[in-house]
């Protein structure tokens, strides 16, 4: 053979060589709970030979595109043992893997990979495990998924028996909470004593509070997303829980082995019970229901049905009657159009219901917001390097102000519907997820929402479009008369919005151990609380931005650094934050919000800004772990007049928001004595909530008057205490059968009496004197739960 030809054919196989070692296939899957077959999120796969790795999303599936060649392949998470695989990569290859849970295991591995915490450009998020939640002592004894994430830095709420929660300085309705992506308005029970969220049938949940990806959006604070188990497709098993004032059950089990499942779980209270031994006739209870059916059409097609219905009812002898609660429905379809294309088709219902009915005035008023929404979300696994998500949504907003009927014929109320709302609020989102380098992490999209307020309604018309009026001798703001009305039929869009939502992360890793972050996102709120609590009630109400109530338009900063220290033992977050709200709704003093059909009459749109610092360090490993949490944060709000010589609400001047909180601590720590004994230990205090208190009083016709300085210039005093628990496992090492868990547990153990409020009254020598209202002193509870 000749030399040319030789050399010809050495440069083919070299260029062969050559071209196979940079081809690429995907290695894709999805991972799962080995007892179960339930899918898992956020679940790591990493390649130690080139440090690079991904993680699988809400459905449990995963997609990574690699060179040719041969892998070790690390699959990690926590609270499951770690499975190690080595791979040859020559096609693309479907694997699918099942990790057994730390319950089966001698020695668990709970950690995760550092490096999917250091490079990731997510930040400002955290992550609870149901695990983790069911160890924390609470109020009662009833595991509570809203109170748990209180202990996060950066989350505070009103107090004892306060619903909701607030975020970064931010509105409790500012909060977007998502159950299997169905919008829940009001997260608590009995008025905040209990969360909607049955524990045992939660799978994972995720608090965003910045850095929020473009796919969520139409709340200005936080994301809080739930998603709720499949149920297992393998066994059929039930487990539940006996305690002092409620109960739970839930089943699950398989509808075809390894393909379908069912879950459906229930709870309930019956502390009222007790009053009726004792001829009492008031009552205060709730019940919830949590189902879900599951089912894999095949290895590119699954379908899921899920739903949740919660009621509260609140009862004062035959005089005053409260029911309230959330329902949900969602239809949801994966499909897999390849192995770098995912995507879910969801059919969305949500509905809130309010009832009030006045027996002793013959009186029944209903009132309730319903959505539905249709979403199409897709990822795009295109390299190791870049991941893209996409989607569309429309949610169409039904909302009933008031329904008032008369209970009896002799009431003297007259039927009255007030005139009902409709919005239309669509939207569609681009982001990516980058690896620009070894070091530098990128994400970064867009999202463009409308907002559509529609008929059939009627707007009042008033001079200068100002429904607020400001009366110049008296310096106080009052309700402004109409000038007329304008009736708009149904859909005639009576006024329209749209905004564009950037969000953008970067993260920058100093090494394996170390990163600094930063972030910026916008968001935009068109439906609006109507409230003047500090935290939401069942009474308020949720209204559409128009004409005069505009959007708010939330913008965010945020700066971190992360370290993780001794192999992953410790864990250390740092981040700082800047945010602006503008249309933060402000009322005007002596604001009517019940039954109101004019509420622009009562409404000014002000300002409000918050700003902090965050820490959280983290024990890891071990028998004892758990953190330290510590915000120090500011939280402000700013209605100045609209003209020269308005004076604005609190004289144009910035002054506290309900929800500034300037320290909050929070510690938790869960200690594991020995395979029979654990205990749990959490302690929390922040500053008191601001407050305005009368600064003087004045008679009138002999009647005392307080009067009243500026908004929100005292405090409540200092909130604090310190809870205890201790779980025994009778038969720790039984894993089949009937197998039980006793709880016991203390809630505020030196019984600090935390002032819910504080009222101001003469006593019986005509001497002022302040009252302390407190809920809760020490509250002892027990509780048995159960599986088999």
């Amino acid at each position: 053979m000749h030399l040319k030809t030789r050399l010809l054919l050495l440069f083919c196989c070299f260029q062969f060589a050559y071209g196979m070692a940079q081809e690429k296939f995907t290695l894709s899957g999805t991972i799962a709970d080995a007892t179960s077959n339930e899918t898992l999120i956020g679940v790591n796969i990493y390649v130690p030979e080139l440090k690079i790795g991904t993680s699988t999303n809400a459905y449990g599936f995963y997609s990574l595109t690699l060179p040719a060649g041969t892998y070790t392949i690390e699959f990690s998470y926590v609270g499951f043992q770690t499975f190690t695989d080595q791979i040859v990569l020559t096609t693309n290859l479907k694997k699918n893997v099942s990790l057994n849970s730390g319950e089966q295991l001698e020695e668990v591995i709970i950690t995760e990979k550092p490096k999917a915490n250091i490079r990731k450009a997510e930040m400002s998020v955290n992550k609870l495990s149901i695990a983790t939640i069911k160890k924390m002592p609470v109020v009662l004894g009833e595991v509570d998924v809203i109170k748990s994430i209180l202990l996060l830095p950066g989350v505070t709420n009103a107090g004892e028996g306060a619903s909701g929660f607030n975020v970064r300085g931010g509105g409790a309705d500012q909060n977007l909470i998502l159950l299997d992506e169905a919008v829940i308005f009001n997260s608590s029970h009995v008025f905040g004593f209990f969360s909607v969220f049955n524990p045992d049938a939660i799978k994972d949940l995720k608090l965003y509070k910045g850095g929020i990806p473009a796919r969520y959006g139409g709340r200005g604070s936080s994301v809080l997303d739930i998603y709720q188990k499949d149920g297992n497709s393998k066994n059929f098993q039930m487990n539940g829980g006996i305690g002092l004032i409620s109960s739970r059950l839930l089943a699950e089990g398989p509808l075809v082995k390894d393909k379908g499942s069912f879950l459906i779980g229930g709870r309930g209270s019956y502390a009222h019970l007790f009053l009726k031994l004792a001829d009492n006739d008031n009552a205060a209870y709730f019940y919830d229901l949590n189902a879900k059916l599951s089912y894999k059409l095949n290895d590119q097609n699954s379908l899921y049905l899920s739903g949740y219905f919660g009621r509260d009812v609140f009862k004062l002898a035959d005089s005053f009657t409260n029911i309230y609660g959330n329902s949900t429905l969602n239809l949801r379809w994966n499909h897999l159009f390849s192995d770098r294309l995912f995507s879910n088709l969801s059919l969305i219902y949500s509905d809130y219901y309010y009832g009030l009915t006045l027996d002793f005035v013959g009186f029944q008023y209903d009132s309730g917001i319903k959505n539905y929404n249709i979403k199409y979300d897709f990822k795009n696994y295109i390299s190791d390097k870049l991941k893209l998500n996409f989607g569309v949504n429309g949610i169409y907003y039904d909302f009933n102000p008031g329904t008032i009927n008369p209970t009896s014929a002799t009431s003297g109320i007259n039927a009255r519907q007030l005139e009902q709302k409709y919005a239309f609020e669509p939207a569609l989102y681009i982001e990516a997820e980058q690896d620009l380098s070894k070091k530098w992490s990128l994400m970064y999209g867009l999202r463009y929402s409308m907002f559509y307020r529609l008929g059939q309604s009627t707007v009042n018309l008033y001079e200068n479009d100002q429904a607020v009026t400001y009366n110049e001798i008296l310096k106080i703001y009052e309700k402004g008369k109409p000038i007329g009305t304008e009736f708009f039929g149904s859909n005639k869009t009576m006024a329209s919005f749209d905004n564009l939502e950037p969000r953008v992360a970067l993260s920058y890793a100093l090494n394996d151990n170390q990163s600094v972050k930063a972030s910026y996102n916008r968001m935009t709120q068109y439906l609006q609380l109507i409230s003047n609590t500090s935290s939401p009630t069942p009474l308020d109400v949720w209204t559409p931005s128009d004409r005069y109530i505009k959007p708010q338009i939330v913008d965010q900063v945020a700066l971190g650094y992360f370290q993780n220290l001794k192999d992953d033992a410790y864990t250390l977050e740092v981040e700082t934050f800047y945010k602006t709200v503008q249309n933060r709704i402000d009322y005007i003093d002596g604001a009517d919000l019940i039954a109101n059909e004019a509420l622009e009459q009562i409404i000014l749109n002000g300002r409000l800004r918050a700003y902090g610092l965050e820490v959280l360090f983290r024990k890891n490993t071990g028998k004892f772990n758990g953190w330290i949490a510590y915000t120090l944060s500011r939280s402000e709000q700013q209605t100045p007049g609209r003209t020269a010589t308005e004076i604005g609400i609190n004289n144009g001047n910035w002054y506290k928001s309900a929800f500034d909180k300037l320290h909050n601590v929070a510690v938790t720590a869960a200690y594991e004595l020995t395979n029979k004994w654990s205990f749990g230990a959490n302690f929390i205090l922040q500053s008191g909530q601001p407050v305005t208190f009368p600064n003087g009083q004045y008679q009138y016709q002999d009647i005392t008057i307080p009067s009243y300085g500026l908004r929100n210039e005292s405090r409540l005093p200092t909130f604090h205490h310190l809870d205890l628990a201790a779980t025994y496992t009778p038969k720790p090492d039984k894993k089949k059968g009937w197998q039980g868990e006793w709880v016991f547990s203390i809630y505020n153990i030196y019984n600090r009496q935390n002032a819910a409020s504080i009222n101001f009254r003469q006593n019986t020598s005509g001497a002022n004197e302040a009252v302390r209202f407190s809920i809760f002193g020490a509250v002892p509870a027990v509780s048995y739960n159960f599986k088999f």
